[in-house]
């Protein structure tokens, strides 16, 4: 935990004094484990210096090995909830993670609709816990109705290419321009793609659109199986693009950011590791190799609590 002087701790608050941080919407689903879902987005967007304005889409039935089931909330009320807020709080932009439903997608497109101007980041998870079919349907859902608003793909390669290039036979396999490709013909101008394997062993995550590569982050391959990056890497990238970043230093910052997180993560329960999104709070030194729990890159983010970008 942070120690902060008796001093600052006991004084008393002046909201004038401070800036506002700046506003995420997030749509997402409350997942009861913390390793993902609201959780994750509230926790990773207010580390980087973000206030989240967070709206529930359903819940998961989940612990940290596993998904079971999940519930999606009525559209009207995921509306209702997003709507109340906009009225009040002035947001920067916009995540939208897993929300159940193809009228639950429809009515955050209808949301994101009205302010063109709030960069909508899409965070699209591994569904193979769910039925296929179910899989498919809000797939089709997403790339029809979602992709159109968003100005940000982000997910795994492999779930990005069983989704967006489910006929793909060459015999080399898609690059991000080519997944970037396809998820254009759906609207959505700039896609990133993480979780590449290297033949030296590390993993590549690659921001691209159809026609070049922005950038490209490598990192260690971490020890894990951990939970939870995925909506962590969107929501800071979402957090970031608010606070006025533009989109290439807002995803080398984010993936530095997750980086730390899993090189901390911790494993609460009998299953995955969960990534440590306050890790740069904990006054001591990255893990060494060997000890019980994740590996770090080395000279990983050598930074304290003033230092995380904003």
């Amino acid at each position: 935990m942070a120690h902060f002087p008796a001093d600052e701790r006991d004084a008393p608050a002046d909201p004038d004094a401070h800036d506002t941080p700046v506003g995420a919407l997030v749509f997402n689903a409350n997942d009861p484990s913390g390793a993902g879902g609201l959780a994750g987005d509230v926790a990773a967007i207010t580390s980087v210096g973000g206030h989240a304005a967070p709206i529930v889409t359903g819940v998961y039935l989940r612990d940290t090995g596993a998904i079971f089931d999940h519930m999606a909330l009525d559209d009207d009320l995921v509306a209702e909830q997003a709507r109340t807020v906009l009225e009040d709080l002035p947001v920067q932009a916009i995540k939208a993670g897993f929300v159940g439903s193809a009228d639950n997608l429809a009515a955050i497109a209808g949301i994101a609709a009205d302010y063109p101007e709030v960069p909508l980041v899409a965070y699209m998870p591994d569904l193979s816990w769910q039925a296929s079919d179910a899989t498919e349907i809000y797939h089709d859902a997403c790339a029809e109705l979602l992709l159109p608003q968003a100005a940000l793909l982000v997910g795994n390669h492999a779930t990005l290419r069983r989704w967006l290039l489910p006929d793909w036979d060459a015999e080399r396999a898609p690059t991000s321009r080519d997944l970037a490709a396809a998820a254009e013909a759906h609207g959505v101008p700039y896609l990133l793609a993480t979780g590449m394997a290297r033949p030296d062993g590390r993993v590549d995550n690659v921001l691209a659109s159809a026609h070049t590569v922005l950038c490209s982050v490598d990192f260690d391959t971490l020890p894990g199986p951990f939970i939870g990056a995925g909506d962590t890497l969107s929501a800071t990238v979402t957090a970031l693009l608010a606070s006025g970043c533009d989109l290439e230093d807002a995803v080398r910052d984010a993936l530095t950011y997750l980086h730390g997180c899993l090189a901390y993560g911790f494993r609460p329960g009998m299953g995955r590791y969960l990534p440590d999104r306050m890790f740069w709070a904990e006054p001591q030194d990255p893990p060494e190799a060997g000890d019980t729990g994740p590996d770090t890159l080395d000279g990983l983010l050598d930074t304290g609590p003033h230092d995380i970008p904003h």
